[in-house]
């Protein structure tokens, strides 16, 4: 059996609500681990640590969190998954996101992934989902 989250084998997802399905995988670049994220015909890439650091901090919040996904144009909503995800005060002062122009969403398609490798559990309601660590 092939291992998942690789290209040839990846990781079959949908997003919070449960109303879209995506694929990720790993994948180095540029020598970076790195987390593709394929979405219809777009791309995004997502540095591989973040799933350990987004561990971390829910851990140590103790508590659900709100997801809050937005594009990377778009301010994202305070103590959320998408604004931690771009803080300079998280583990890597910055974007988890790689591509320029696609690096938001982080609150979209990350915390679907932490569900599959069992490192979370995810509300699935039609808006307003939330995240605590596993």
């Amino acid at each position: 059996m092939a291992q998942d989250g690789t290209k040839e084998n990846p990781w079959k997802l949908k997003t919070p609500p449960l109303t879209s399905e995506y694929e990720m995988y790993k994948d180095v670049k540029d020598g970076k681990d790195v987390i593709v994220c394929v979405v219809g015909t777009t791309t995004l890439l997502y540095d591989y640590r973040c799933l350990a650091d987004l561990h971390t901090m829910l851990e140590y919040r103790g508590d659900w969190m709100e997801l809050g996904s937005a594009d990377e144009q778009k301010p994202a909503k305070e103590e959320t998954v998408e604004a931690w995800g771009r803080s300079e005060n998280n583990p890597i002062g910055g974007w988890y996101g790689l591509k320029k122009g696609l690096r938001g969403r982080f609150g979209m398609y990350i915390p679907p992934l932490m569900e599959k490798l069992e490192l979370a559990e995810l509300t699935h309601e039609p808006k307003n989902n939330k995240m605590r660590a596993k």
